[in-house]
């Protein structure tokens, strides 16, 4: 048995964790890897009566290329010389009732374009990367405490070739990185790159979990491509998905005849509103499979951060489920103790063995400490994405300015829990699908005022504290609703109203960039101090964000009705002169307002326990942004 381990160049250590659930590169030896004279392919499959590597060159019956049982691991082996590189193959596994299924490698790192399903066998060549200036930064940068301003983006609808092809990783080299420089993005959120069948799943459905999707290229196209994101100062976030995985017949699903990636029990095992299933988060061998997936991405792509899509789905039991739909944890709770478990376990992994990786959480419920460490009984992620605020403000936004004044506080309760956790402010793609309208499509009114209405709006949203995160299309005010099988609506940039509302956007991003009391003081009382949070009856809102330095300090004043208030208190505490640095009714921007250093005096008088006061007028439908001016020293 040695000499057969030996072989298969598995040790009896490295099967120890993973049937152990401890070994997060079990990629290495999982999956199909080039040997000195051939390849080796090793799949797990417990229940297996006889597992076979099933290709062309057996008539897909596997004839010839069976392998062999590796212990009591439920790990098969085998080494063959006859292989090429570029081969399709599957396995074809005997279930326990004599069934023969022919199953994808779950550990592939190539896959077969859809619709084809097979894997590839792939030896990817050794990738020179250039980055390590960056990857020496990100580890010494306190991601919590910088500016955070995410482009979410589908890379397949970006923008396509005329005729509805898809951009390859290196055609978007050439021409999205350069856009997110240009327009002031810090990072750029990719939708699920792991393999996935369907188109119109958008990636979230996953077979995948160690192969970048053959849509848009090679494994070295796309690491080149992370690799000039890194050059040009942008840091790569990928949609991941751990929560569940669809039932394709070449899937994970039932894979050696058994549930061995799934819960056994229905109430545990499907998820009813997506028809997909629910991983078992107990497994030893699917907890090192999630580990090694996570760790992979990071280690083989240098993939900067994991957002990890439906983490409520994992944390309860009774997610969307009815009662005697779901089990009780063995506490008789609803909490899915495995689930976090796991979490906080990868979690641990990225943050311990790779220095400066982000983990964003996708979490919509009241869950706590979800930010927090797992050493104080958090689940210990870096960033969660804040839900609430989004379907508040949005809710508030689309009302007509009338019933906003019964609404205020739509606006102001972010500030009631936003030190709570590390929150990113999400305006993404679930909020322009499925007859939501687009985000410029939300705000109240007609054409004119919904321009206004939006520019309004982002400045508050880029001035409140909370990380920044967009959704493409919304910075170019695309109407129609996301097409996940058409580019976005690029050709609107020749109508002005987009073209300066482009613009507008663009100014908005470099000013958030290069203001650090927009960023500095992000999860401290310190950095935010309200002028007065309670003037429903103007719909105004007003405040102060403040950096570590004394008058490093903005005011932000923002009227969301289409009344102008022409003599607007703001307590400020510093005297002086302030300048509008930027305003949301500029005619550059398309609003009926000529900016022209717009420059404002304090009187002596108190306002919102402030000392000194600022008079300005605040046209309707728009939002400014004042910096006290410094005095020049003779």
């Amino acid at each position: 048995m040695n000499e057969k381990k030996e072989m298969l160049g598995i040790s009896e250590f490295q099967a120890y964790l993973f049937n152990s659930g401890d070994n997060y590169r079990s990629y290495e030896f999982l999956g199909c890897h080039k040997t000195e004279d051939g390849w080796r392919f090793a799949v797990w499959a417990p229940n297996a009566q006889c597992v076979k590597v099933a290709c062309d060159r057996n008539a897909w019956q596997g004839e010839g290329m069976e392998l062999a049982p590796f212990g009591e691991t439920g790990i098969w082996a085998g080494d063959f010389r006859d292989i090429q590189k570029g081969e399709l193959y599957k396995y074809a596994i005997t279930a326990p009732d004599g069934t023969v299924y022919l199953r994808s490698d779950p550990y592939a790192v190539r896959c077969e374009l859809r619709p084809g399903t097979a894997s590839v066998v792939y030896d990817e060549p050794v990738f020179k990367w250039s980055d390590k200036k960056w990857m020496e930064k990100r580890g010494k940068t306190d991601a919590i405490h910088s500016p955070m301003n995410i482009y979410e983006c589908n890379l397949g609808s970006w923008k396509t070739h005329p005729d509805g092809s898809f951009y390859n990783y290196d055609e978007l080299s050439d021409e999205l990185i350069p856009y997110l420089s240009d327009m002031g993005y810090t990072h750029i959120e990719l939708m699920p790159l792991t393999e996935y069948p369907f188109d119109g799943s958008w990636g979230y459905q996953v077979t995948g979990y160690f192969a970048a999707t053959s849509r848009y290229g090679t494994p070295a196209q796309l690491k080149n491509f992370i690799n000039k994101c890194h050059k040009a100062g942008i840091s790569v976030i990928m949609d991941w998905v751990p929560a569940h995985f669809p039932r394709d017949e070449h899937g994970l699903r039932m894979f050696d005849g058994t549930p061995c990636y799934e819960y056994a029990d229905w109430r545990e095992g499907e998820h009813k509103d997506w028809g997909t299933m629910v991983f078992d988060f107990a497994k030893g061998e699917v907890i090192s499979f999630l580990t090694s997936s996570a760790y992979f991405w990071a280690e083989e792509y240098h993939i900067d951060g994991l957002r990890v899509d439906a983490v409520s789905s994992m944390l309860y039991r009774d997610y969307s489920r009815n009662d005697g739909e779901w089990v009780a944890n063995k506490y008789g709770g609803n909490g899915n103790l495995e689930a976090v478990d796991l979490l906080r376990k990868i979690n641990r992994i990225m943050g311990i063995e790779l220095p400066g990786f982000t983990m964003i959480a996708e979490e919509s419920t009241a869950w706590p400490l979800v930010t927090a460490p797992s050493e104080n009984d958090g689940l210990g992620f870096n960033f969660k994405w804040n839900m609430g605020w989004m379907n508040d403000t949005l809710r508030y936004v689309s009302m007509d300015p009338y019933f906003r004044k019964d609404n205020h506080s739509l606006l102001t309760f972010l500030m009631m829990y936003a030190y709570s956790e590390n929150f990113i402010l999400p305006l993404s793609h679930d909020e322009v699908v499925h007859g939501k309208k687009s985000l410029i499509d939300k705000m109240y009114g007609e054409y004119v005022e919904k321009f206004d209405s939006y520019r309004t709006f982002l400045t508050y949203y880029m001035t409140v504290p909370g990380k920044k995160l967009m959704f493409m299309g919304g910075e170019i005010g695309q109407f129609l609703e996301w097409r996940f099988d058409d580019q976005l609506e690029w050709n609107i940039l020749d109508i002005d109203s987009h073209k300066k509302l482009k613009q507008y956007i663009k100014e908005l991003n470099h000013l958030y960039l290069s203001n650090r009391a927009l960023w500095e003081l992000e999860t401290s009382w310190d950095g935010f101090k309200w002028i007065n949070e309670a003037d429903n009856e103007n719909s105004v809102v007003s405040y102060i964000r403040k950096g570590k330095k004394k008058d490093d300090m903005l005011v932000v004043a923002a009227n969301f009705t289409p009344l102008d208030r022409n003599t607007y208190k703001l307590g400020v505490p510093y005297e002086g002169e302030y300048e509008v640095i930027l305003h949301s009714n500029d005619e550059r921007f398309g609003g009926t307002r000529c900016i022209n250093r717009m420059v404002y005096r304090t009187s002596k008088e108190k306002y919102s326990d402030m000392d000194y006061t600022l008079t300005v007028p605040i046209d309707g439908n728009s939002a400014i942004i004042l910096k006290k001016k410094e005095i020049k020293k003779k």
